[in-house]
């Protein structure tokens, strides 16, 4: 069924939920503003973190970039192992690799962070490519992240018609379901991630699954 098939990290593959809330609690300490429900901050995984600081606290664009620096500054060197991965996604990666799937990363998060925690996880192998944002903040959005994967994965000229069924997003927010659409892709939204109830349903995903056991059946056929 799928050929190719490009992954979002947080929420779908790991679970970054200490690492990701903590890290923003750090960057927003670091501006006056205490925050000490890390409940209230998992709306931080997955969009670009400027997009948050903005929606969220209302931060200008100076104190958007001093935020993001403070967050970097923990995250780099403790966020980012505060992290899991989800029980089964290294076998379901192994499967797909050994099927003859074609994987990639399709992420938000910085590429040097991407590749320190598959590398962390030891699944760095089963990718043939990582895409992620770049640390000046640009290819941040969801959609210039699949973009960049499908032109290093997929053959081009592929027909919309072929691409839509041989290509994947598979992804837990509506942003992972958004850019698979803007690129005529299938995407698959996984509810054991981070999406408030009926999200992924209303941004269109294909497919919603409950568990990484169906993900891994759904992609293998």
């Amino acid at each position: 069924m799928f050929d190719y098939i490009l992954f979002d990290l947080d929420g779908t593959l790991t679970d970054p939920k200490a690492g990701i809330t903590r890290s923003v609690q750090y960057a927003l300490r670091a501006l006056g503003i205490e925050e000490p429900s890390l409940d209230k901050l998992e709306p931080f995984i997955g969009p670009p973190l400027s997009d948050s600081f903005r929606e969220f606290y209302g931060l200008d664009e100076e104190r958007i970039q001093t935020a993001i620096a403070k967050y970097r500054e923990r995250f780099a060197v403790q966020g980012i192992y505060e992290n899991a991965i989800y029980p089964g996604i290294a076998q379901m990666l192994a499967q797909l690799k050994t099927g003859g799937k074609r994987l990639s990363i399709a992420s938000s998060k910085p590429t040097e962070f991407v590749e320190r925690i598959l590398d962390y996880f030891e699944i760095r192998a089963y990718f043939d490519h990582i895409v992620g944002s770049n640390m000046d903040g640009t290819r941040s959005r969801k959609e210039e992240v699949v973009e960049e994967a499908l032109r290093r994965m997929v053959p081009s000229g592929m027909p919309p018609s072929e691409k839509k069924a041989a290509v994947a997003m598979v992804g837990d927010r509506r942003f992972d379901i958004e850019g698979a659409k803007e690129h005529g892709i299938t995407a698959v939204g996984v509810s054991f991630g981070y999406a408030p109830e009926g999200e992924l349903a209303q941004a269109g995903a294909d497919f919603i699954v409950n568990t990484v056991e169906e993900l891994s059946a759904l992609l293998r056929q």
